[in-house]
C-alpha cells in the first residue's frame, strides 16, 4: 500500500536562495508528522509547494496514495488541506460567513442562506473547542487566537475523507492550554478514521507529546528523521540548530529608578491593572485568554483606546491613545501581530530598520546619507543575527522569525527607556528564540525596563525577574524568586490558589 503522502526529491530555488533542496518525507495513513527547523529553513516553502503556491523545481516528485499531486488538484480532488500561518481569512467578514464561505456552493444551490441556523451551526462548531466569542463581527476584531480557532474549525468542517492529509503550519503559536488541548484531540480524531497530519511548530513540548514522528530541516535539507521514542527534547533542539542551545536566566535585579508607572488601567478586557517597572527589569504579563494580559501592553502604549487609568513615562504623564506620543518619550513596542502591525511587509529590511529615527542619518541638507543608512543596517542586521543579510530584501520574503528580528531591531535602535514585547518569540524557532532572550537580556543590562506579555509561561519563567498573572481583568498574583516557576504560573493562571484579585499599586523587582 502506498504511503499517504510521498515527496521525493523537492527542490525550490528562489533568486540567489536555494529554498529546498532534494527534500523527501513521507506520511503514512494515521501518523503525525511534526515537520521542525529553524526559520528560514525551509518549513514553509516545503507547505506552500504542497499546497500550489509555489510550483517546485524541475525533479523530484508528490504523490497522495501513489496518484500525481498536480492530476489531483487538475481533477479539483482536495486531498490536502491547509491551515497556514496567515490562516487564510478573509479580515471583513464575519466568523460565521468565513466558516460559510468555504463550503460547496452545490449545499445550498440558489436558496436563501439562513442566518440563524449558521449561527448556530458556527457556535457548536467552536464549542468542541472550547471557545465562545462573538460570531458576528467582522474575524479582524477577535483576537489571534480566536481568528486561530475560526481557521481550524474552517479546515475541519464538513471533512468525510478518510484518506486525506492535514497540514497545520504553526496552529498553536496563538492558542493556549485548552484550546491547544481541543485541537490536538481534533488532531488525533482525524488521524484514527485514517487520515495523515503534518505539524509545524516551533513548541517542541507539543510536539513530543502530539507527533508520532519528526522531521528536521535545516538550510534546506532534511538533517533528521526520528520515531519520537527515538528522540527527545535536547536531541531536537540541537539537529534543529546545528548546535547546543544554552537558556537564560537573568541576572538579580537591584531594584532602581522607576522609568513607568501605571494606575487603573482599564480598557477592553483589562477592568483595572496598575504595575510599576523599574529599569533594567523584566517583568512578563501572562494570564488566559480573556484575562486582558493580550490588551494590557496595547493600552499602555496607546494603541488601544484606554478606558481609563494613568501612565507615566520617566515621571511624565503619557495620553491615551497617541502611541507617537509614547514613542517620542521613549517607548517602544514590539506587536504580538508582527504582519498587521510590526512592519510595512511590502518595504525592504533597509526601509522597516530605520523607519522609526530617520533623524540620525539625515545629512546637513536634510537628505538621508545613504552610506551611513547601509552602515546602521549592516550594522542592526548583525547585531540580531539576521538570516540572509540582504537588506534590499522585502520583508514579507523573510521567515518569520526573521521579520520578528527586523522589528526588534526597528524598536532597539530608536533607544527606548521602556520596551514593551508582545508575544516575542511566537512563531519563532528554538535558536532564534535563545538570540531574541539574550537581545532582551542586554537591553536590559544597558538599564531598559522591559515588559513581557506572553502566553509562554515556560519562556517567561526562564527570563524574567517577576511575572504578574491576570485574572478577570486585574491582577491576581506576582510570582517572583523561588515562586517563579512554569507550574506555579500555569496554576496562578487557572485560578487554582484562590487568592482574591487586586490592583498592584506599587511592587519591586
Amino acid at each position: 500500500m502506498p504511503a499517504l503522502l510521498e515527496i521525493r526529491d523537492i527542490s525550490k530555488t528562489f533568486p540567489g536562495v536555494r529554498a529546498l533542496d532534494r527534500v523527501s518525507m513521507q506520511v503514512e495513513p494515521g501518523e503525525i508528522v511534526a515537520l521542525l527547523g529553524q526559520n528560514g529553513s525551509g518549513k514553509s516553502t516545503l507547505v506552500k509547494v504542497l499546497a500550489g503556491i509555489h510550483d517546485p523545481d524541475p525533479g523530484g516528485e508528490i504523490t497522495v496514495h501513489g496518484s500525481p499531486l498536480g492530476q489531483l488538484r487538475h481533477a479539483r480532488e482536495h486531498r490536502l488541506h491547509f491551515i497556514h500561518q496567515d490562516l487564510g481569512l478573509i479580515p471583513t467578514l464575519t466568523a460565521v460567513e468565513n466558516l460559510d464561505i468555504s463550503r460547496p456552493l452545490a449545499r445550498r444551490a440558489l436558496r436563501p442562506i439562513r442566518a440563524r441556523q449558521e449561527m448556530r451551526a458556527a457556535r457548536a462548531l467552536l464549542r468542541e473547542f472550547g471557545a465562545d466569542f462573538r460570531l458576528d463581527i467582522p474575524v479582524k476584531e477577535l483576537t489571534a487566537a480566536q481568528r486561530t480557532i475560526v481557521a481550524i474549525v474552517r479546515a475541519l468542517d464538513g471533512w468525510k475523507r478518510a484518506d486525506n492529509v492535514l497540514v497545520l503550519d504553526e496552529p498553536t503559536a496563538t492558542l493556549h492550554g485548552e484550546e491547544v488541548n481541543s485541537l490536538f484531540d481534533a488532531v488525533r480524531r482525524v488521524t484514527r478514521d485514517g487520515a495523515g497530519v503534518i505539524f509545524v511548530s516551533h513548541r517542541l513540548e507539543e510536539v513530543l507529546m502530539l507527533a508520532d514522528r519528526m522531521v528536521v530541516l535545516r538550510d534546506g535539507r532534511v538533517v533528521a528523521d526520528h520515531a519520537r521514542a527515538d528522540t527527545g527534547h535536547d536531541g531536537l533542539a540541537r539537529a534543529i540548530a546545528g548546535r547546543e542551545v544554552r537558556g537564560h536566566r537573568p541576572r538579580a535585579c537591584e531594584r532602581g529608578e522607576i522609568v513607568l508607572k501605571a494606575r487603573s488601567i482599564a480598557g477592553d478586557t483589562v477592568g483595572s491593572v496598575g504595575v510599576d517597572l523599574c529599569a533594567g527589569e523584566i517583568t512578563g504579563i501572562t494570564g488566559l485568554v480573556g484575562s486582558g494580559s493580550e490588551h494590557l501592553l496595547g493600552l499602555l502604549f496607546g494603541a488601544r483606546p484606554r478606558l481609563g487609568g494613568t501612565v507615566e513615562l520617566g515621571g511624565t504623564s503619557l495620553p491615551a491613545g497617541r502611541p507617537w506620543v509614547s514613542v517620542a518619550r521613549g517607548m517602544a513596542f514590539v506587536p504580538a501581530e508582527r504582519q498587521r502591525f510590526g512592519g510595512v511587509m511590502s518595504m525592504t529590511v533597509q526601509e522597516n530598520l530605520t523607519l522609526a529615527d530617520l533623524r540620525t542619518l539625515r545629512s546637513k541638507r536634510g537628505a538621508i546619507d545613504a552610506a551611513a543608512e547601509r552602515r546602521e543596517v549592516v550594522r542592526w542586521m548583525e547585531a540580531v543575527d539576521l538570516r540572509p543579510r540582504a537588506p534590499a530584501l522585502q520583508l514579507d520574503l523573510l521567515s518569520g522569525g526573521n521579520q520578528q528580528k527586523v522589528v526588534l531591531a526597528k524598536c532597539l535602535r530608536t533607544r527606548p527607556s521602556v520596551l514593551l514585547m508582545d508575544e516575542p518569540t511566537q512563531g519563532v524557532d528554538v535558536g532564534a528564540k535563545s538570540g531574541i532572550h539574550e537581545l532582551v537580556a542586554e537591553a536590559a543590562d544597558r538599564g531598559v525596563g522591559v515588559l513581557i506579555a506572553s502566553s509562554d509561561v515556560k519562556e517567561l519563567a526562564a527570563i524574567c525577574h517577576r511575572v504578574l498573572v491576570l485574572r478577570s481583568g486585574r491582577v491576581g498574583a506576582e510570582c517572583s524568586g523561588e515562586s517563579l516557576s512554569e507550574a506555579r504560573l500555569v496554576s496562578e493562571s487557572l485560578g487554582a490558589r484562590s487568592e482574591s484579585v487586586y490592583e498592584l499599586e506599587t511592587v519591586g523587582p
